[in-house]
């Protein structure tokens, strides 16, 4: 970890109370030091959760479902305690309401940006796609994991501004899973992140429907966040010290945010629950139990269900990852559980405070019916393994950080390159490649591919030293097996530092020019992106 981003989390988890402005800058009170920055103190499980709406789709075009969602401002409270906060959202929610789609039925979704036209952060000019000449206020939706054309993923290029409007068509040709939908613009996407502009995109899949898991009103999305609130409420993003480059490295809030709210409570009746989560978080990586103590059974991942249930006392989840959980609340009439996290930040070997408390449940509904008829069947779903043998090519990317210097911005890159170079991964449309990440940084990356899904192979750990020295990469030890946990489909993968994790990629999409990228949207924003150019 670099100095400087060691001075940044000193500042963020310095103690006291502040007041803080809007954009970012830090406060002078007569109870704080400069330059302390810290989140007003509020109390935990005060508010019911938040069950994220529905929006229902219009006037049908042939062949395709309808929706009209608008991108707007709103002051929406987040705490109990708090006077409301200027957010941004979709319909009126942030985050966004629920789109309820269908395997093989297409939607088409006009995204209307009804924004300010300026932006309520502070915007480096200095970043790529950020320029002086760049709107401050721009937008462009990307439906996350999902298989759609180029026109329809929101190249971080493609944007509109306020007034305009962006048109997306997903065909839905996949298996049902939890994505979800959130800005890509370029430059800015962890500002409009910040802001609040993600949602979920679930998919259902009338096979995952048939096998009798809990459904309807114990199906939940839990979308987790973390924010910094000042005493007014509002969102505090912070800013560097650095004149010529005034974005942070990395955001870590003190509140966590469940579907909207400051660490809420969810009342439930002694029965088994399915909880889909989404890391919606800039940098938080989660790692989350159960407290007291108590086995949380996984069934899916980013691409859909798991071939079978991984009983786990522990869950991790970075940035842009979905998981889906099982909690059984049978025989807890009564009790009080909390979702506790204690991931450090960064991940995994950072020292900023842990804002530990996520949400509360409280088993204290009597059972609608008098028989829970859910169950979690021994076997979920067939995945059949991609084999290396399939593969055409094997490429080997590194991810990369490049220190500041006489006033230089500092940069996290892939393969040393920045976006606006040409785009050297150019899979074929139909091959298949292995793509081996070596991370010879301090942090884990989660690394997101756009429109298609991939299976991890393994991960393995390399001489760190001798690869600081030579540039040679020199494994060490055994290779570790993908885990049960992630043996269903990825998007996002989380690659732990010091080691090479492999991902096998079948490139199935429709040709055209994708993004992929590091998921730490500070990073994504500082040059971690790069083109993906499928070849037809």
């Amino acid at each position: 970890m670099t100095s400087s981003r060691r001075q940044f989390l000193a500042i963020l988890g310095a103690a006291g109370a502040t007041q803080l402005f809007e954009h970012g800058l830090f406060a002078q009170s007569d109870d704080v030091t400069p330059n302390t920055l810290v989140g007003v103190r509020l109390a935990p499980f005060v508010d019911p959760l938040f069950l994220l709406p529905t929006v229902a789709p219009q006037s049908p075009l042939p062949g395709s479902e309808y929706y009209k969602v608008t991108l707007s401002e709103f002051r929406q409270k987040l705490h109990r305690d708090l006077p409301a906060s200027v957010v941004w959202g979709f319909n009126g929610t942030a985050p966004g309401p629920i789109i309820a789609a269908r395997k093989d039925q297409a939607v088409t979704i006009d995204w209307h940006n009804q924004l300010p036209h300026k932006h309520r952060l502070m915007v480096d000019h200095t970043l790529d796609g950020a320029g002086p000449d760049a709107p401050d206020v721009r937008s462009t939706i990307h439906l996350h994991g999902g298989h759609v054309s180029a026109a329809s993923d929101g190249y971080p290029e493609d944007w509109i501004i306020p007034g305009q409007t962006q048109r997306t068509i997903y065909p839905n040709r996949q298996p049902g899973a939890m994505l979800w939908y959130h800005d890509h613009a370029m430059g800015i996407t962890r500002l409009n992140a910040m802001m609040g502009l993600a949602g979920i995109y679930l998919l259902h899949d009338p096979e995952e429907e048939s096998i009798g898991l809990p459904s309807g009103n114990y199906d939940v999305p839990l979308v987790l966040q973390d924010r910094i609130l000042d005493a007014r409420g509002q969102i505090v993003y912070p800013i560097s010290d650095n004149p010529n480059a005034p974005s942070i490295p990395e955001f870590f809030g003190t509140h966590i945010l469940v579907n909207g709210l400051v660490s809420p409570y969810f009342e439930v009746e002694p029965r088994l629950y399915r909880f889909r989560l989404l890391n919606a978080s800039n940098a938080r990586v989660f790692q989350l139990s159960l407290l007291p103590g108590q086995q949380i059974v996984q069934i899916g991942t980013d691409g859909g269900l798991l071939p079978e249930p991984v009983t786990r006392s522990e869950l991790l989840i970075a940035p842009g990852e979905r998981l889906n959980m099982i909690i059984d609340f049978r025989g807890r009439e009564g009790r009080r559980i909390m979702l506790v996290n204690h991931g450090p930040a960064p991940y995994p070997s950072g020292g900023a405070p842990v804002p530990g408390l996520v949400m509360q449940f409280r088993v204290n509904r009597p059972l609608r019916e008098n028989i829970d008829n859910s169950r979690i069947p021994e076997v979920l779903a067939h995945i059949p393994r991609l084999q290396e043998s399939e593969a055409a090519r094997t490429r080997t990317h590194r991810l990369v950080e490049v220190m500041a210097s006489n006033g230089q911005p500092h940069r996290v890159l892939l393969n040393g390159k920045r976006f606006m170079d040409p785009a050297t991964e150019d899979p074929l449309s139909g091959s298949v490649e292995i793509w081996e990440i070596v991370n010879s940084t301090k942090d884990a990356h989660p690394i997101h591919l756009h429109t298609v899904h991939f299976q991890l192979l393994d991960r393995h750990r390399f001489d760190t030293r001798r690869e600081q020295q030579t540039s040679e990469v020199v494994l060490v030890g055994k290779p570790i097996s993908a885990p049960p946990e992630e043996l269903g489909w990825k998007d996002t993968i989380l690659c732990p530092p010091g080691q090479v994790t492999r991902i096998i990629i079948p490139f199935t999409g429709e040709p055209g020019r994708y993004v992929w990228h590091c998921h730490t949207l500070e990073h994504e924003d500082n040059e971690m992106m790069r083109p993906l150019l499928i070849r037809a």
